[in-house]
């Protein structure tokens, strides 16, 4: 069997020589553009809804709050469903279907004020403007908010459908064309598309929105995702089938295989395979899964509602708060160290991949607590908040390229996105708690004027948040810590 592996892989390569070739990074950077257009999809609804569809369609923060809030449960859970897809159909496939569902969808937000005037006056066929005059002939609000609301949660469902295949894809990728020591600089490369889609966001969804129509800017900045889609068809291939990697890269890929003295027969198929049963009955899967529970939240709160903070607490409209929000997720992009780090760790200091992620994790962990800080600085500058917010996002960038990373490290590839899968639907879960809370808790705070110490009305309840967030990610590193204190990696007989 060896023999037939051996002749087969010498088939495939027998044509390819010279120095080490460098494809791995253009496979990077595909991956780094589809999450870019990932958290662009993700962001529209967020720049939109204060100023384009309140006035339209008469949103509380409670009703957006619950719309971002099922995107999140709904990511959750094909996230579980997404990981075991991509590991079926395999990275190529896989990421496509991904990437078109999820396109399809971030367009269908754009005709959900055409279906809210279908579904309340019987007029289908008006065209965007057609749907703003037909809305506003309707008299009763709630039914307004009802149907507006459940169409979007609607098209959150579709785009939440294909985004959950995008980090499973993508961290599967990795796993195939990076050695070990080098993926967490890749995953956090790649991951660094999440700060630039979310730094595109502000200087261009307002601006599209306020010259088009919000509209517009759904239909624009998802049909980005089709562009990606015809790279990924001519570029993507297997390193081992790929003619643009030579034999030096090849064996740089596979170095860990050959550290063990076998053979990378993973493209052979002849690796057992972990059933998803299975996946649960180790310590490893729950640490993952509890580790993006307890953050993610974090991050899709700054997503979703540094928006409206600005908006609530500073008065700013879309195109007011572009530069803030600009500078925000500019300094999110110091996430880049979180892959350099632990590779200094492992060079430096002699220490294996999983033991130089934790510690990494560790110092990341404590960044956040700065948030604490954010709404008593405030008070002096809304510059305070952005520049806190920033920095607590990097540190969440940093503290994602690794936590992915640690997948790699210790399961066989064949079940990296089903795992990664899991772990993204414990983070949807713990996202859609911290969403939907606050949205209520904003709504709550402003109405009753809610006094939480020396804040009031929705300063009081960001503080809250705020709060929340500062802590969240020692409390994951002790939990992951403690289900797995040292190196394991998994064999499957």
């Amino acid at each position: 069997m060896l023999t037939e592996i051996k002749e087969a892989k010498g088939t495939a390569v027998e044509t390819r020589s010279g120095r080490l070739s460098n494809y791995r990074w253009t496979i990077c950077s595909l991956l780094f553009f589809s999450t870019t257009v990932n958290y662009l999809d993700r962001q529209v609804l967020s720049l939109t809804w204060k100023d384009f569809l309140v006035p339209e369609f008469h949103w509380t923060d409670s009703n957006y709050g619950t719309i971002t809030a099922l995107f999140s449960i709904f990511y959750a859970a094909s996230m579980l469903v997404a990981g075991r897809f991509i590991d079926w159909m395999d990275t190529k496939k896989g990421f496509l279907w991904a990437i078109g569902i999820w396109s399809v969808g971030a367009c269908l937000h754009a005709f959900c004020g055409i279906g809210t005037a279908g579904i309340l006056t019987g007029k289908w066929w008006v065209g965007f403007d057609g749907a703003k005059t037909a809305i506003q002939t309707v008299d009763n609000t709630a039914m307004i908010i009802s149907a507006s609301v459940g169409l979007f949660i609607f098209a959150r469902f579709v785009l939440a459908l294909g985004e959950a295949g995008n980090f499973p894809a993508a961290i599967k990728a990795t796993a195939e064309y990076f050695p070990k020591k080098d993926r967490a600089l890749a995953t956090s490369i790649f991951n660094a598309g999440a700060t630039v889609g979310a730094l595109a966001a502000p200087i261009s969804i307002p601006f599209i929105a306020k010259a088009w129509g919000w509209e517009m800017a759904f239909v624009l900045i998802g049909a980005l995702g089709f562009l990606w889609m015809g790279f990924w068809v001519f570029l993507y291939k297997k390193p081992e089938l790929n003619p643009r990697v030579n034999n030096a890269e090849l064996a740089h890929i596979q170095q860990d295989f050959y550290a063990q003295d076998r053979l990378p027969v993973l493209a052979m198929g002849t690796e057992p395979k972990m059933s998803f049963v299975n996946c649960f009955k180790y310590r490893q899967t729950w640490a993952f899964a509890f580790g993006k529970f307890a953050t993610d939240g974090v991050w899709w709160f700054f997503l979703f509602w540094t928006p409206a903070y600005l908006k609530d607490i500073y008065k700013m409209d879309s195109t007011e708060s572009a530069l803030p929000l600009f500078v925000l997720y500019l300094l999110t992009l110091l996430s880049i160290i979180g892959g350099w780090l632990p590779s200094y760790f492992v060079a430096r200091k002699g220490m294996n991949p999983y033991e130089s992620r934790m510690k990494a994790m560790l110092i990341f962990a404590f960044f956040p607590l700065l948030t604490l800080l954010a709404q008593p600085l405030g008070q002096y500058s809304y510059w305070f908040p952005v520049l806190i917010i920033g920095i607590a996002g990097a540190a969440h960038q940093s503290w994602s390229a690794n936590i992915f990373s640690t997948v790699g490290d210790m399961f066989p590839r064949n079940a990296i996105a089903t795992v990664t899968g899991i772990g993204g639907m414990a983070g949807g879960v713990g996202s859609y708690l911290i969403n939907k809370g606050s949205g209520v808790l904003f709504e709550y705070a402003d109405k009753t004027k809610m006094q939480f110490l020396g804040f009031e009305g929705k300063e009081a309840g960001y503080f809250i948040i705020f709060s929340i967030c500062a802590v969240a990610y020692l409390i994951g590193w002790a939990v992951m810590k403690a289900l797995v204190p040292t190196y394991k990696p998994i064999a499957v007989a």
